[in-house]
């Protein structure tokens, strides 16, 4: 077995706080406001974002009106929905600015590259443009801004992997925390522009990685996601010691960390996912019995056309791989309705095989043709929006009826459950997730428990969203 070393780097790469927007705004004479969209990468990024931005004397701040020298939008590309938000965004932010001189707002994140020249000089809504390999560049961007120059950084990396920048936990609820272990894309699926805008591959250091598990179960933490574009095809290799870490590595020597630090990941490629993977999350039971399994389409063809790289059935024998080695695993998808000349056969297949994999859960879209994708350029955008917006409303509703089926299948069952905080609607329960990421939602009782705690929770009733349950025993 593969061992990492888990020497924490220096006091300074781990941080403090894990949460300065509640902490943090009276301690700095600047402050910035941050605003991310988009996946979980996104967020993370905008952490370590803080992180420089703090060594640089810049404290968070919510009080954008009174308070904030910098504001940022880190930008999602993925769905043209997400930019018409930025947008309007970066519109009121613009309004703000008339009223405050000496305010700078800058776009960060996955817009930066396709749209900068149109937001910088065009329209004029921003001081400065930073794409994700360049945020160590933002003191020296910051400085250019503030002399009224526009200050520019899309530059795409190799290397960069921020792996020696310890992020600044934003609005954290000091339970959960995502760890960045890889950046970029390799895979040129034909409708994302992610590859485009976060480059090429690149795995961080497996030593900072288990650095910075260690050391947020030390302060607390309870949980971590490993955070990539395609987390199975992590692969680093010490040159020295002539070791190679693969991801099923990684995540044995992360969940060696503690029996008490769950570890989750996101997000799989249904071809890259191993055995070894699998075997892996079976055999540790910190390691949660959950997977994000993108499909996309349940049809070949059209499978092909987005250049998945597998079939239907090499998909739905993944599944059946997952279920046979990790028979409780829970299972979510990524679906997308309309996809270039999809017909209603094609339509018809992504149903029956989210029936056959029995989602508990899915993120589904109609499709949003993005500039500068091999789709663009390839494909016609053919399918009418009212169509693409009815057959996106049945997958919702199929996908409706399978994470109630799913819930209900739990009923009667005991799970162990990571107190996450107070339910939303009732000081009085406790809201949690189980191994399955599935959200239980149980009464506080008299049992003396607190948040970041385990909790055994009998399940007796259940939402299509949420389980119900009461709690047997602590664990």
């Amino acid at each position: 077995m593969l061992e990492l070393q888990t020497k924490i780097h220096d006091e300074q790469r781990q941080g403090e706080a894990y949460a300065p927007f509640a902490n943090d705004t009276h301690t700095y004479k600047k402050h910035f406001y941050i605003e991310s969209y988009g996946c979980a990468m996104n967020f993370s990024d905008s952490e370590i974002v803080a992180s420089i931005l703090q060594a640089e004397g810049f404290g968070a701040t919510r009080n954008i009106e009174e308070e904030a020298n910098l504001i940022f939008l880190n930008t999602c590309s993925i769905r043209e929905k997400a930019e018409q938000t930025v947008r309007k965004r970066l519109t009121e932010f613009r309004k703000l600015k008339l009223s405050q001189p000496g305010l700078l707002i800058g776009m960060l994140g996955c817009m930066a590259e396709r749209l900068k020249s149109k937001l910088l000089e065009e329209e004029k809504l921003v001081d400065m443009v930073v794409g994700p390999d360049a945020y160590r560049s933002l003191p020296g961007l910051i400085e250019e801004a503030g002399s009224g120059q526009k200050a520019v950084n899309v530059l795409l990396s190799r290397e960069e992997t921020y792996a020696d920048i310890s992020p600044i936990r934003l609005d954290s609820n000091g339970i959960s925390a995502f760890v960045s272990i890889m950046r970029g894309c390799n895979n040129m699926c034909s409708f994302c522009v992610v590859p485009f805008t976060r480059g090429r591959e690149r795995s961080r250091d497996a030593y900072s990685i288990v650095a910075e598990a260690q050391n947020l179960f030390d302060r607390g933490f309870k949980e971590v996601t490993l955070l990539g574009q395609n987390v199975d095809s992590y692969y680093w290799m010490d040159e020295q010691k002539d070791i190679v870490v693969t991801f099923a590595n990684l995540l044995e020597q992360v969940a060696l960390i503690s029996p008490d630090l769950r570890v989750r990941f996101s997000t799989s490629h249904p071809k890259d996912i191993t055995d070894e993977v699998l075997y892996t999350i079976a055999k540790y039971e910190n390691i949660c019995n959950y997977i994000h399994l993108p499909v996309q389409s349940g049809s070949t063809r059209v499978l092909q056309l987005m250049n998945r790289t597998y079939t239907r059935e090499w998909y739905l024998a993944k599944v059946d791989r997952i279920k046979e080695i990790i028979p409780d695993c829970g299972i979510s998808s990524d679906i997308i309705a309309g996809f270039c000349s999809e017909t209603e056969e094609d339509h018809l297949d992504t149903i029956s095989v989210m029936e056959y994999s029995k989602y508990d859960l899915s993120y589904m879209y109609f499709y949003s043709e993005r500039p500068g994708t091999l789709a663009e350029r390839r494909y016609e955008d053919d399918i009418p929006e009212n169509v693409k917006k009815r057959r996106l409303q049945e997958i919702v509703e199929v996908q409706g009826r399978l994470s109630r089926e799913s819930n209900k299948r739990d009923l009667g069952k005991t799970f162990k459950v990571l107190i996450e905080g107070d339910s939303k609607r009732n000081s009085n329960e406790w809201r949690g997730k189980n191994s399955q990421n599935k959200v239980i939602v149980f009464p506080k009782a008299n049992y003396d428990l607190k948040k970041g705690d385990y909790a055994f929770v009998k399940v007796n009733d259940c939402t299509q969203a949420t389980l119900l349950g009461e709690i047997v025993e602590q664990a």
